[in-house]
């Protein structure tokens, strides 16, 4: 089979020219098509059909006909989104032979010792359905490890849900607790998948952009933003795609609004293990915010086994029982034997955080002071395995035709960030690299741009 993609950029004006390079790597197996405009700025958005090549049985000739009639159907609530950004730059990078510091996950494997404890969970027997909101020693655990992070006592049984991932996690928490026409509020920029969950459920959007150099909260934009009918705010800390941690001034002035408006906090907090120049404060730990929060974390971010797709949601009671209510809807019970590992891995020894800290702080160094050799301004970062650098020392026009040239013409990818925001020309300048690599891999990428990108 080949693929048909449809791309389309709601977002941007863009040179015809600088499409159809962009694009060219999928002629001749992809069909370029038609794009439909929404507003000023592209970002670059697929949908995918399959089609017959010579190689394959070939239908009759009405089969044919019927088949490549058939439209392409999608929801309307998601029909902005399609294809991520991450599998479009995922297929560059394998097109053009670029190393890829665009997607966040390790090209390293996880440790041993949570292998083993899956494998072990396996041989005994552990592989029918878990129960729905987790494996009870893995629900201890997790009450085990926030107490230590955070001083909070929760109980396993009634305040902490296990989630394929915490993806699922973010999914299970919107759906469960925001209505159609209920207000939320996102940090611009944000992972992806909050306005896509939003959005299934029905939630109208609202934006407060952070702002290089230090991405600091607008707390006078963010009071301004609530309204009577907002009600929730959502929180990534440390924040991907910027690496910004949030600051204790800046988490008290969210919480004072929120206890003041009666609005929800969910946070996602997946990278609190990689916190580098700070220490990560969980927003529920402050007076007055448990009983508003849903706090979302997850395995695969701090043991490097992100395909394991392990998370959970603590909460209190009465958020925990919406959350489950669409968790049990959604997945209803995640692998059972991964779950088994993960409490091992929460037991983990502090020696193990205090290494991953430790190497993720030298592949920081080897990757910033790359970068910053090679001429782009660098943003700092606290906390993740994510950098944001302006990219425009070098002359493109966009993020997104910076990002084009960088796979082609220098063989790395990074991430366009225009993807992240409401407004993408709030992007436009800045590309996301992470650090997630090997320091050999990294190395190499900077030895790349070092040698073929020129400021201009």
């Amino acid at each position: 089979m080949q693929v048909q993609c449809t791309w389309s950029f709601p977002h941007m004006r863009f040179r015809h020219s600088t499409f159809l390079n962009f694009s060219k790597h999928f002629r001749g197996r992809i069909g370029l098509c038609s794009s439909r405009s929404r507003s000023n700025y592209p970002y670059f958005l697929a949908t995918m059909s399959a089609v017959s090549t010579e190689k394959e049985a070939v239908p009759n000739q009405n089969e044919t006909t019927q088949k490549t009639q058939q439209p392409l159907q999608v929801a309307k609530r998601l029909e902005k989104f399609k294809t991520t950004i991450f599998t479009q730059m995922s297929m560059l990078a394998i097109k053009h032979g670029a190393i890829n510091l665009g997607q966040g996950f390790p090209n390293f494997d996880g440790p041993e010792f949570v292998k083993e404890a899956a494998i072990q969970a396996i041989r005994d027997g552990k592989n029918q359905y878990a129960r729905g909101y987790g494996v009870p020693d893995l629900n201890s655990a997790i009450a085990e490890r926030f107490k230590k992070d955070t001083g909070l006592v929760v109980d396993p049984e009634k305040e902490i849900t296990v989630t394929s991932g915490c993806t699922e996690a973010i999914a299970a928490t919107v759906l469960g607790l925001i209505n159609p026409g209920d207000e939320v509020i996102l940090f611009a920029p944000f992972y992806d998948s909050y306005e896509a969950t939003l959005s299934m459920a029905g939630a109208k959007v609202k934006g407060i952009t952070l702002r290089p150099p230090d991405f600091s909260v607008p707390i006078d934009e963010l009071k301004s933003t609530i309204t009577k009918n907002t009600r929730a705010i959502l929180i990534n800390t440390p924040h991907n795609p910027t690496g910004k941690m949030f600051t204790r001034e800046e988490m008290n002035d969210i919480a004072s609004l929120c206890i003041e408006n009666d609005v929800l906090v969910f946070t996602d907090e997946v990278y609190d293990k990689l916190a580098f120049d700070m220490d990560h404060i969980s927003i529920a730990s402050l007076p007055g915010m448990f009983e508003r929060t849903v706090t979302l974390n997850s395995l695969g971010k701090t043991f490097s086994l992100t395909g394991w797709k392990i998370g959970w949601a603590i909460a209190p009671p009465h958020l925990t029982w919406g959350l489950r209510q669409a968790h049990s809807y959604l997945t209803f019970a995640t692998s059972t034997p991964m779950q088994w590992a993960t409490a091992s891995a929460l037991r983990a020894p502090d020696s193990y955080f205090a290494d991953l800290k430790s190497d993720y702080m030298a592949k920081r160094a080897i990757l910033v002071e790359g970068l910053n050799a090679v001429g782009f301004k660098v943003f700092p970062s606290s906390g993740t395995y994510f950098v944001v650098v302006d990219h425009t020392p070098f002359g493109l026009e966009n993020d997104v035709a910076f990002c084009e040239y960088l796979i082609k013409e220098v063989g790395v990818v990074a991430i366009p960030t225009s993807v992240f925001y409401l407004n993408p020309e709030d992007g436009k300048n800045l590309v996301r690299f992470t650090f997630s690599k090997d320091e050999e891999t990294l190395r190499a990428a900077v030895e790349r741009m070092k040698e073929k990108l020129l400021r201009k």
